[in-house]
């Protein structure tokens, strides 16, 4: 049993042996030994902000679930946040430090999903996501989206950073300064992605039943609302390899051998050991939405 210290805080490693991932040999103690690792990168992410626990104790090959209220067992000492939802309030974890991260991937937390607004300002989001969902592994698809998304969000003077789910697409984001509330930023999010439509009709949709999208990427700009979530950079994704979220420039959105599951908890390291972080410093460029606004309902006037 290992135990991990924290200037007043100790987490005791249990069970680290546990294979959470059977058929790639990796352990519990894999997963704690990662996260433990990439925290100064990962944090960022994730501080100040409720989250939803994916949690798989008995590994992935078994059901997993996900955990939204923190359990009366977690230590005092790791953050909590009450917010509203419908009928009441409910109370989520906070990852605020490393103790925390560390804590969680004890518990058999793969995947730590955020909110995109933080506890001091919960309906004022500082991200918007538009997630790229394709109807199967055809990466041309999804990196012909992703540039596409890139595109409009230049014309409309917003900046743009994509990065692999650890999953099968693409999410590009936006950083937000927080003026904007959650309905105006999903009523921007869902209007961008019906001018996107109008503009590649063979390529993008917005249909959400899959009956529907016959072949199409279906552009997801639904996690754009309050109580909704998002995965993280850097966090590991609940399937084969243990791939992870990873940041990407936009130059590697172009290579063709691109696929979303590349990278994992085995070769992180040694990418990041090559090229800097692409999202360093992005909440250094959060925008407001009112004059985008105001070019998107432009073009959509025209287009």
């Amino acid at each position: 049993m290992a135990t991990y210290r924290f200037g007043p805080y100790t987490v005791e490693a249990s069970n680290e042996d546990k294979l959470l991932f059977p058929d790639d040999g990796l352990t519990k103690g894999d997963l704690i030994a990662y996260y433990h690792r990439i925290a100064p990168l990962l944090l960022p992410h994730l501080r100040d902000r409720p989250l939803a626990l994916h949690r798989y104790p008995d590994g992935i090959q078994r059901d997993g679930f996900v955990q939204q209220a923190c359990p009366d067992y977690f230590p005092a000492w790791i953050a909590r946040a009450t917010v509203e939802k419908e009928g009441g309030t409910i109370t989520h974890a906070v990852c605020n430090n490393r103790a925390t991260l560390v804590y969680l991937a004890n518990q058999g937390v793969v995947t730590p999903h955020v909110w995109l607004s933080r506890t001091d300002r919960p309906r004022h989001p500082d991200r918007l996501v538009f997630d790229l969902d394709p109807p199967d592994d055809d990466t041309g698809l999804v990196r012909d989206a992703a540039q596409a998304v890139r595109a409009l969000l230049d014309e409309l003077d917003l900046p743009a950073y994509v990065m692999t789910t650890g999953s099968r697409g693409l999410h590009v984001v936006t950083p937000l300064d927080r003026s904007a509330d959650y309905d105006t930023v999903r009523a921007f999010a869902r209007d961008a992605a019906d001018l996107l439509t109008h503009r590649h009709p063979d390529l993008l949709t917005t249909e959400p039943r899959r009956a529907d999208r016959r072949g199409r990427l279906y552009l997801d700009t639904l996690r754009n609302a309050y109580g909704q979530t998002t995965v993280p950079p850097y966090a590991v994704r609940p399937r084969p390899g243990a791939p992870v979220a990873t940041p990407l420039h936009w130059s590697e959105v172009d290579d063709p051998t691109l696929a979303s599951d590349r990278y994992t908890i085995r070769n992180i390291f040694r990418r990041l050991g090559q090229i800097d972080d692409p999202w360093a410093g992005l909440a250094r460029h959060a925008h407001a939405l009112r004059a985008p606004r105001e070019r998107l309902d432009a073009l959509r006037a025209t287009d």
